[in-house]
């Protein structure tokens, strides 16, 4: 009795820990399969590098309804690999209406769409309409410099990792020294300040057209003489005088961003479209563009200032009625693709030079904006 009632007992005791490690064992395994559950929901959110990049194959998207600007601005972001990474670390926002309103989440999800979409476009209604809930009117033709200025503002805005905005900033900011110079005293004042892109004019002050990118750059930092209405005051004389007014660079971006300035207003009170024949080149060096007055940068910085062009928005029409496209080199084939809303097909290099433009044809495709890419970055 006795002996049986302790083999019974000692036969127990490794049953219930065996029975405990088990549960413990599946409880673990459970939290494992849960945890690479969101590990692989989270993956295919996250592991974007870019359209054609992932699957060799460039991917158009609907037009939704004079949505052309909007589509080429997008796809020159999201075939932007090093734009890409940053995106794919964004924080997911936590309730349904926050996601619906965030614009980073929705392009995450437009690029997720594109990528794993067997057509050869998909419709952006979802990322339209989250912009129309932050006062970005659907439907309208929308000027392709200011659309993108909204379009990263509200990237900024929404991001909320503070080591995002910054990368996200390294990879789009200009920074600029202005000089200004009293004409009658000594007074001089520098300020700093960071734009978005380089607003290239394409007239000089005369009137007379410019004749390439280069020229264009060069004038652009060009000292001006601000006299009559555009005098400022000097602190040192008390009153407004003629000052001296100049740029300097300081930090180029990993893109940098270029617009020229094709639409103005010229003798007469009605916008136009400058459509004159303006060539840009594949590769830029400001070293060579710049003379040594035009930038304030150590020789650190000014070694990075070689750039590869990347992508060309265009414009045709007239700047009553028109149409956008986008010109974007793939940044692992090296191949230039045009993408024209759902139509998209490889092209050359001669294709995108057709985009340098010709007098006396407004309707004519002409680059507005031009995406550079740093070849050595830091």
């Amino acid at each position: 009795m006795g002996q049986r009632s302790g083999r019974q007992e000692g036969s127990k005791e490794p049953e219930v820990a065996l029975s405990e490690t088990m549960e413990a064992e599946m409880e673990v395994q459970n939290n494992e399969e849960e945890i690479e559950e969101v590990k692989a929901k989270n993956q295919k959110l996250t592991s974007v590098f870019g359209v054609a990049d992932l699957k060799n194959e460039a991917v158009g998207l609907y037009n939704l309804g004079q949505t052309c600007c909007l589509n080429s601005l997008l796809q020159v972001f999201l075939m932007n690999i090093r734009f890409t990474r940053i995106l794919r670390r964004i924080t997911v926002p936590s309730s349904p209406t926050q996601r619906r309103n965030n614009v980073p989440y929705q392009m995450l999800l437009l690029l997720e769409k594109m990528q794993c979409d067997k057509r050869k476009a998909v419709h952006p209604t979802d990322l339209a309409y989250c912009l129309s809930e932050h006062r970005m009117k659907l439907f309208v033709q929308y000027d392709a410099a200011q659309l993108f200025l909204t379009l990263w503002n509200l990237l900024k805005k929404q991001m909320k990792k503070p080591e995002l905005v910054e990368e996200l900033s390294d990879l789009y900011m200009i920074c600029i020294q202005e000089h200004l110079a009293c004409q009658k005293c000594s007074f001089q004042k520098k300020i700093n300040s960071t734009m978005l892109t380089l607003p290239l004019p394409v007239l000089d002050a005369n009137s007379h057209r410019l004749k390439t990118l280069e020229e264009c750059l060069q004038y652009f930092f060009l000292p001006e003489e601000l006299t009559g209405q555009n005098m400022c005051f000097c602190q040192q004389c008390g009153r407004k005088t003629p000052f001296l007014q100049s740029m300097k660079l300081v930090h180029l971006p990993q893109t940098l961003t270029l617009h020229l300035k094709r639409f103005c207003f010229e003798r007469s009170s009605h916008m136009h479209k400058l459509s004159h024949s303006l060539p840009f080149p594949q590769e830029l060096d400001f070293r060579e563009v710049l003379t040594e007055n035009q930038w304030q940068a150590d020789d650190s910085e000014k070694a990075t200032w070689q750039y590869e062009l990347f992508a060309v928005v265009a414009h045709s029409g007239s700047t009553s009625c028109g149409h956008y496209c986008a010109y974007i080199r793939s940044l692992t084939e090296c191949k230039w693709y045009c993408f024209n809303d759902s139509e998209v097909c490889q092209v050359s290099w001669d294709d995108v030079k057709c985009t340098y433009g010709r007098s006396n044809l407004n309707w004519r495709e002409t680059a507005y904006l031009l995406f550079y890419m740093k070849k050595h970055p830091q």
